[in-house]
């Protein structure tokens, strides 16, 4: 089948490539039902924050039946709607309300894995050692006597053991939850199925796929298995990982590729693939998926060398592949800007890894410079939406939330918790959205919240900034409006403004001066556009971000 959109033009096809794109994770957006989840629904009621903010796109995460054994990467039918979520006819209710309001729709697509009940995987369990149905996962034959004991030593990202037996001597692998049942992408029954299901969503308005595990589809579990010591090393330069970033997986990528070209405009793909810095291009091909997420922002510490290292090396990636990079601070898979900005960092500590050490202390060490984190994280935003290519908005950070560092243990639902001891999980980033100052989940829904919000949420609630124009909201509104006047092309050129000042220059003669130093610095001459702060005497402040039209 083929869609055609009358009277597309080039930036119609193009839109992804300077995009704002807004994630929301679904269950903890907006509940309209009241049962505690959030629901689509929920989102189509909020369509009108969505435009006002100013956004080009949103990604949803998950929202298929699943267990929730991982927040629903653990999938269960990739061509349906989670009934606790809503209904097919629930989601072209909210796809029409946010193309009407000149929103873009982005779905996860979740290829690596699909869940342990899926009809697939059910099948596979039940029709024993050499059917055909375990030719679609990975299996293999267990070693010791009887096959007792697992095929070899690799480990589970969430911990443990990889590998899970089914009663009759074979064991399945997965890569994450053993509710993740890992696919075999050498099946060609696999492969269709996936066609299917990109067809089915694009069929529905879907205007684009994010891919998620990316770099992970394609295995090579052949005889002799290596040490785990050697496989748990997953960066790799030459495609030699045998589970990561394997060469053969962009063979599946240009099938999609050619799925995604039956429609016009054709459907965009993002991926995330987390491979070594000189293989990110492969995914970007646009004979691939066409843009792949650099997520060297979202690991960068507030400092001067990292920003510019991370932004000259995210350009240098848009002239290999003739792509757009991507930027980001956040996701749902990460602790929140505004709190890892805010850790106090001895020498050589990074703020990702003290951030996880934080959570293990239920957020009480070290302790975290809540206005310092929100500070530097509304001037990180302004420089990245004054960069060429695409921004990502993680759902709250446009409301400056924090992490939630002390959930208490009964509530967390993460599989990273629960299987770890030295991991907390990623809950406290997917607590649910404030939207009011009271009631009993802040405006969320009116049966509660699936996690807890802390009462300090209050603050940073929705109703508690529309109306102020200094609020982080309003910040957020206002970048976003005035970069879709200033983003006009891809060049950016650095401007020598000393060794504590980031200084660029975009087409259209307008700068982005950010302030890393302790002292105010001067600001170029010229008409203030935009501040993440309030200017003292007239001078940037530490901490601060600033557009300044020079021409």
């Amino acid at each position: 089948m083929t869609t055609v959109a009358p009277g597309t033009t080039a930036l119609d096809r193009d839109w992804w490539k300077t995009a704002t794109v807004y994630q929301i994770y679904p269950r903890s957006f907006a509940d309209a039902n009241g049962d505690g989840m959030g629901d689509l629904p929920g989102i189509t009621s909020r369509v009108d924050y969505l435009a006002a903010l100013g956004v080009d796109a949103v990604w949803l995460s998950p929202f298929y039946p699943s267990a929730l054994a991982d927040g629903g990467y653990d999938v269960d039918d990739y061509r349906d709607v989670d009934p606790r979520l809503g209904t097919l006819a629930d989601f072209d209710t909210m796809a029409a309300a946010l193309h009407a309001a000149g929103i873009k729709v982005i779905v996860d697509i979740v290829p690596n894995h699909t869940s342990n009940a899926h009809p697939w995987f059910l099948e596979a369990v039940a029709a024993g050692r050499g059917s055909r149905a375990r030719e679609r996962y990975v299996i293999r034959d267990g070693s010791g006597a009887h096959g007792a004991e697992p095929p070899n030593d690799w480990e589970s990202l969430f911990g443990g053991s990889a590998w899970e037996p089914l009663g009759d001597g074979q064991w399945y692998f997965h890569h994450f939850a053993r509710e993740q049942p890992d696919l075999n992408w050498e099946d060609p029954e696999v492969r269709a199925d996936f066609r299917t299901t990109l067809r089915f969503w694009a069929d529905r308005g879907v205007d684009g796929f994010r891919v998620d595990v990316a770099h992970g589809l394609v295995k090579d579990l052949s005889e002799p298995y290596a040490p785990w010591r050697e496989v748990a090393e997953t960066l790799r330069a030459d495609g030699s990982h045998p589970l990561w970033d394997r060469d053969d997986v962009h063979e599946i990528y240009a099938e999609w590729r050619a799925v995604f070209n039956e429609y016009d405009p054709p459907r965009f793909a993002v991926a995330e693939a987390a491979v070594h810095p000189s293989r990110r291009a492969r995914y970007a091909d646009p004979q691939g998926l066409g843009q792949a997420f650099n997520f060297a922002m979202q690991e960068a510490d507030f400092d001067l060398a990292d920003f510019r290292a991370t932004i000259e090396a995210g350009l240098a990636d848009v002239e290999v592949t003739g792509s757009t990079t991507t930027w980001l601070l956040g996701c749902h898979d990460t602790p929140r800007v505004a709190t890892r900005y805010g850790l106090p960092l001895a020498a050589g500590e990074r703020a990702q890894q003290v951030a996880r050490q934080w959570l293990l202390s239920d957020g009480r060490a070290p302790e975290v410079d809540l206005a310092l984190g929100l500070r530097r994280a509304r001037a990180a935003i302004l420089v990245l939406l004054a960069l060429p290519g695409s921004t990502y908005i993680y759902q709250g950070d446009e409301l400056g939330l924090p992490e939630v560092g002390d959930l208490p243990p009964e509530a967390l639902q993460d599989p990273m918790a629960v299987r770890s001891s030295t991991e907390k999980g990623r809950d406290g980033c997917r607590v649910p959205l404030p939207w009011t100052t009271t009631g009993p989940s802040l405006g969320f829904g009116s049966g509660g919240s699936h996690l807890p919000q802390p009462a300090s949420f209050a603050a940073y609630a929705v109703e508690a900034q529309e109306g102020d124009p200094t609020s982080t909201l309003s910040l957020y509104r206002q970048a976003l409006a005035l970069r879709s006047e200033l983003n006009r092309g891809p060049e950016l050129h650095w401007v020598d403004a000393g060794p504590e000042v980031l200084d660029l220059e975009r087409p259209g003669g307008w700068r982005c001066v950010t302030n890393f130093g302790p002292r105010p610095v001067d600001l170029p001459t010229g008409r203030l556009l935009l501040t993440s702060g309030d200017l003292v005497d007239g001078r940037l402040p530490a901490d601060t971000t600033a557009w300044v039209a020079t021409s």
